[in-house]
């Protein structure tokens, strides 16, 4: 509750200021200095600090998180949990790479199979099922990995701008600003499969450097071992979802939750196994974000300085500026983060939720710290005995996020 002292308020705002600073300061860096904290711990304190200095009580801290889109995320990790524990990601994973295909050709089946399944369940789960079986399949047939490795990362990253629960900052976008489930699944595709076939031209053309053998951490394979029955209830699922979200507009996060609700039904697979695989740091990372957010917005200055920049000229909701935005924020701060940031200055712009979705999404391959998918296949395959640093994955993220966000400009003015 704001003061009625002039000198009171002033101070809470800028004691906010500085919370939301330092939050935002340990989202730069992955967690505070000196302090064990990652980035869902910092959120969370940040949260507990503006609820304190500020005088909101709980009940505004709770409207301050946008319910849907936590419902929505944790529906969507259930279901991929579901897939997980069937063995359905390695099963995929295994029979692509064991198809007889030059190198190339096999290099094109695992981009178009990672983006397929990290439209529907998640970039980051698919790059946690597959990058150790695609690692140890590249090893098997003499391959360097480098590029199959790399190719997964970038086109989880791209294959999930697809759709609007193909990420959580796309769900976020869709759940905030109220866009059409098929709409914008129309208006990415295009941008998205053209972005994927660069990558592979990328991958294939530009030569690659040998793999430095390290002590491999874990060779021993602990993929679940595939289960038809699980599997396809898993799938089912799925499938029903994307047919009602795609045909249908309602409540997705009360359709996903009753989806999740079936798979939980189970008499096989025990509730703690699914809640084992739930990102429980992600979904407290998005509460603390919009406590703090919201606290922030408070103090007036993030809507000064969108007017600030509206009286010089520069709007936004504007193709040019939120492409340099969003690539920049979301490479200073994370695209959740920065997502959360510029979606209050987006309310009634659905064109440029499109817009935000791909371009925080596409971001996500410029820098091996853009994105949660790149360090997931990074440490992975570091267990397996194979060095992926910001170098080897800059020859390929930088050039790749420049070419599709090129893709996302050229499209945006054969559409409007």
């Amino acid at each position: 509750m704001a003061s009625s002292d002039p000198l009171i308020a002033a101070a809470t705002d800028w004691a906010i200021v500085f919370i939301f600073g330092v939050v935002y300061l340990g989202m730069f860096l992955g967690g505070l200095p000196r302090l064990r904290l990652d980035r869902s711990g910092v959120a969370l304190l940040g949260a507990i600090a503006v609820i304190a200095v500020s005088g909101m009580d709980v009940v505004q801290a709770a409207e301050a998180v946008d319910l849907p889109t936590i419902l929505l995320l944790f529906a969507f990790m259930v279901i991929s949990a579901q897939m997980r524990l069937g063995g359905f990601y390695a099963a995929v994973t295994r029979r692509v790479g064991e198809l007889p295909l030059p190198d190339p050709a096999l290099l094109a089946a695992l981009i178009a199979v990672a983006a397929v399944l990290s439209a529907v369940f998640s970039n980051d789960v698919v790059c946690l099922a597959m990058t150790p079986i695609v690692a140890r399949l590249c090893l098997r047939r003499g391959t360097n990995p480098l590029p199959f490795l790399l190719g997964l990362a970038c086109a989880a990253n791209i294959g999930s701008a697809a759709t609007l629960i193909g990420n959580p900052q796309n769900m976020l976008i869709g759940s905030v600003l109220q866009l059409d489930f098929a709409a914008y699944a129309r208006a990415a595709i295009v941008p998205v499969l053209i972005s994927l076939v660069l990558l592979w031209g990328w991958l294939v053309c530009v030569p690659h450097a040998g793999v430095d053998p390290l002590p491999p951490s874990n060779r021993r394979s602990e993929d679940p071992p595939f289960n038809p029955w699980q599997t396809a209830k898993g799938l089912a699922v799925a499938g029903v979802l994307m047919g009602l979200f795609l045909f249908h507009d309602g409540p997705h996060e009360v359709w996903a939750l009753v989806g999740a609700a079936l798979l939980l039904l189970s008499r096989r697979l025990a509730s703690a196994e699914f809640m084992k695989l739930i990102d429980w740091p992600l979904l407290i990372l998005f509460m603390g974000l919009f406590v703090v957010n919201h606290a922030f917005e408070q103090t007036g200055l993030s809507a000064g300085a969108v007017a600030w920049m509206a009286e010089r000229g520069v709007q936004l909701t504007d193709p040019g500026p939120m492409l340099v935005v969003g690539v920049g924020l979301s490479n200073l701060v994370s695209n959740v983060p920065a997502v959360m940031l510029l979606l209050p200055h987006l309310q009634g712009a659905p064109q440029s939720g499109v817009l935000l979705a791909l371009v925080t999404t596409f971001a996500g391959n410029l820098l091996l710290v853009g994105s949660i998918a790149n360090l997931i296949v990074a440490d992975l395959a570091r267990q397996q005995g194979i060095l992926i640093d910001w170098k080897r994955h800059a020859i390929v993220g930088i050039p790749v996020t420049l070419l599709s966000l090129g893709v996302i400009w050229i499209w945006l003015r054969a559409v409007t």
